[in-house]
């Protein structure tokens, strides 16, 4: 498969929401949790919404504008988004995320190329994240990159299990 990582243009926001919500119903659903397909389109559908597109067309032109501030980094197989890698700058330390890839791009070595962008971009900077508790790959993922969770904790609308990763150059 051919994959072309790039920045992404202003147009590309309504694929960059279909994708994440696409992303939420491959990785989320969680019986234990009590989150079905339902649950994630009642609190992630509206990214797909006027409003949520217009959240990320003005990430993407931040991103454009503001490199040494905002990272937007798309991944795309024949055209097609198939993934994404967002971070910020805030003080003294980079956040990355959102960072997706849908299960038809995992596997073949796109985390880890977007992973590497990102690194090379954040510098010698901190950086943190938060991960879902029970996505173990994505924690394993992390940990391969050194990034080490920190004992924070947050439950995302009451109900998704989020931990705090970081990692000290």
């Amino acid at each position: 498969m051919d994959h072309v990582i790039e920045a992404p243009h202003v147009d590309d926001a309504p694929a960059l929401a279909r994708v994440l919500l696409a992303a939420w119903l491959q990785t989320y659903p969680n019986e234990e949790a009590g989150i079905d397909e339902a649950w994630i389109r009642e609190h992630r559908g509206s990214v797909t919404a006027a409003e949520g597109v217009a959240q990320w067309r003005g990430f993407i032109a931040r991103a454009a504008h503001q490199p040494d501030r905002f990272l937007c980094r798309v991944v795309r197989r024949r055209g097609e988004i198939v993934g994404f890698l967002c971070g910020r700058r805030e003080g003294e330390v980079v956040n990355l995320g959102p960072m997706y890839l849908l299960e038809e791009a995992q596997g073949v070595g796109l985390g880890g190329q977007l992973m590497d962008v990102f690194l090379d971009w954040a510098g010698d900077t901190p950086m943190r994240l938060w991960v879902t508790t029970y996505n173990e790959g994505a924690v394993r993922f992390y940990q391969r990159y050194g990034f080490e969770a920190t004992g924070e904790r947050q439950l995302w609308r009451g109900r998704l299990p989020n931990t705090r990763m970081a990692r000290t150059p």
